[in-house]
């Protein structure tokens, strides 16, 4: 999100359905009520709000899975869809530093795996965290390439902090984003994972290395 950010052609948004999930589901985030708040828990009127817009040309809508699998999800044949996949280790040890016993729902490898399947026929594009690490130029121009828009160098850095489109949730899961200025592995990326976690490990790393055969190569 905040690599298309930089485009001169894109606006994005950042998780325009969180209170649709929050609201549909028993699930309680940190900053729940905040989102609550400033988001509509109404999918169509999202939707609507979301693809109204003519003006800047290229919208970058990014989502998690487990938000879209509660809705009716027949808006995803009118985009062109990336799916962001990464170690389930990274996913799982990241989520148990805010909440205790996250679940597959909540890391979205499952679904996201489903996702692509109803949608591989038409070459959605997969990309791997480690591999985009690898060399984010490379990847990011094949990607450019995949959508149909031009390849804009400022897509490889940014400011560092917080950004006027993060979600109000921003301060309870941004906190290394926010330290970043570009493309760059996190030391927190080696935190070990919760020993009861192991289990939801090797459950998700089977969606993981489905989809990994399919992600852009450095």
């Amino acid at each position: 999100m905040y690599s298309f950010a930089q485009r001169s052609d894109t606006v994005v948004f950042d998780e325009p359905f969180y209170a649709c999930y929050l609201s549909s589901t028993s699930t309680h985030h940190p900053g729940k009520e905040d989102v609550l708040k400033t988001q509509s828990s109404n999918e169509e009127t999202v939707k609507l709000e979301l693809f109204k817009r003519i003006e800047p040309p290229v919208l970058f809508i990014k989502n998690m899975a487990h938000h879209i699998e509660i809705l009716n999800d027949d808006f995803l044949s009118q985009c062109i869809n990336i799916f962001l996949i990464r170690d389930p280790k990274q996913i799982i040890a990241s989520y148990a530093q805010v909440i205790d016993n996250p679940t597959m729902r909540d890391i979205g490898i499952e679904y996201e795996y489903q996702l692509f399947e109803k949608f591989k026929n038409r070459n959605p594009i997969v990309i791997d965290s480690g591999l985009l690490l690898q060399n984010p130029e490379s990847v990011l121009r094949q990607t450019c390439v995949m959508i149909g828009i031009k390849f804009e160098s400022q897509m490889l850095h940014w400011l560092a902090g917080p950004k006027e489109y993060d979600g109000v949730w921003a301060p309870h899961w941004y906190a290394n984003v926010h330290r970043s200025t570009g493309f760059e592995r996190q030391p927190t990326s080696e935190r070990p994972l919760p020993k009861h976690l192991d289990s939801l490990y090797k459950e998700a790393s089977v969606f993981y290395e489905n989809l990994l055969q399919y992600a852009l190569k450095p």
